[in-house]
């Protein structure tokens, strides 16, 4: 039997949730898992929902004879298969604990995702990728090629078949319209610390400000710098007794597992985009031991 997940995003009306569970119920599905959300504010209804076909009904099936519920309602629906890989383009400058963090993970099966290749404005990390049997591409950015370079970049992205583009510590700025053109595909990881700490060194900052508490935060890529929807954030407690490097030492782990964690989320279908903000379901039946490791 084959586990199928839906997702639906529309206006919140009443009989949604019924209609949903009575077309899958009628097509011989059993759902194994369902988390819903109703923002009241913005009159939203977002929905995830597990279910395996009993029956053999395939999904092209299922996706044909869901298409009038969808209209009826207004929905943003897509029905996936669980088992199916999300093609990802991993992306890194000089900062490489991210990347390893997450070829790690791959390598394991603990991140399940088709890594269709790594971009690199430098060439530090071109042995490692090489050999994971992983493509590397080297993107030279400058002041005066950015357009062109961001244009090299598309391609690659667009002839790969990349549904998920990973900023794994890739410190160059993307252009309004690529980000406009990959939203919602496009997740970036940062340290907690903006705006307070902004520039050069900011886990050193933080130390000579007695900060207590350093953290990362993953989100969605906007025009808005660092300021896109955020899906994951976490922090580790430090003390007066520790130095600007452990400072580095920890952010560089929490960044890591934030990453992935973000990551899982969204392959696994978990993450709504809600405005400026995001919905973002808890881990289902069978993804939680993986989503968690680290």
């Amino acid at each position: 039997m084959t586990t199928y997940v839906l997702t639906v995003a529309c206006q919140s009306k009443r009989g949604v949730v019924a209609a949903i569970s009575g077309y899958l119920a009628g097509k011989g599905c059993n759902i194994v898992d369902s988390s819903q959300f109703d923002d009241l504010e913005t009159g939203k209804f977002f929905m995830r929902v597990s279910f395996i076909s009993e029956e053999g009904v395939g999904m092209k099936d299922i996706e044909a004879g869901f298409a009038p519920i969808s209209a009826e309602f207004g929905m943003e629906a897509n029905i996936y298969s669980d088992g199916e890989r999300t093609k990802t383009m991993l992306m890194v400058s000089r900062f490489g604990h991210c990347l390893n963090d997450l070829l790690y993970r791959w390598k394991i099966g603990a991140l399940p995702i088709d890594i269709v290749g790594v971009v690199s404005n430098h060439f530090e990390y071109q042995k490692v990728v090489v050999n994971h049997d992983i493509p590397f591409h080297h993107i030279k950015v400058t002041k005066d090629n950015k357009p062109q370079a961001e244009a090299q970049l598309l391609d690659l992205i667009d002839t790969s078949g990349a549904e998920l583009v990973v900023l794994a510590r890739y410190m160059q700025i993307l252009s309004d319209e690529m980000c406009r053109k990959m939203s919602g595909r496009i997740i970036n990881i940062h340290h907690s610390f903006l705006p307070s700490f902004k520039g050069a060194n900011p886990y050193k900052q933080a130390y000579e400000r007695g900060v207590k508490l350093i953290g990362a935060t993953a989100h969605y890529v906007t025009a808005d710098l660092d300021e896109g929807p955020i899906i994951e954030q976490d922090t580790v407690r430090v003390t007066h007794a520790q130095s600007a490097e452990d400072y580095v030492s920890l952010g560089r782990d929490v960044e890591s597992q934030v990453l992935a964690r973000a990551i899982h989320a969204h392959i696994h279908h978990r993450t709504f985009i809600n405005g400026n903000r995001t919905v973002v379901f808890p881990p289902s039946p069978g993804s939680y031991a993986s989503e968690r490791m680290g």
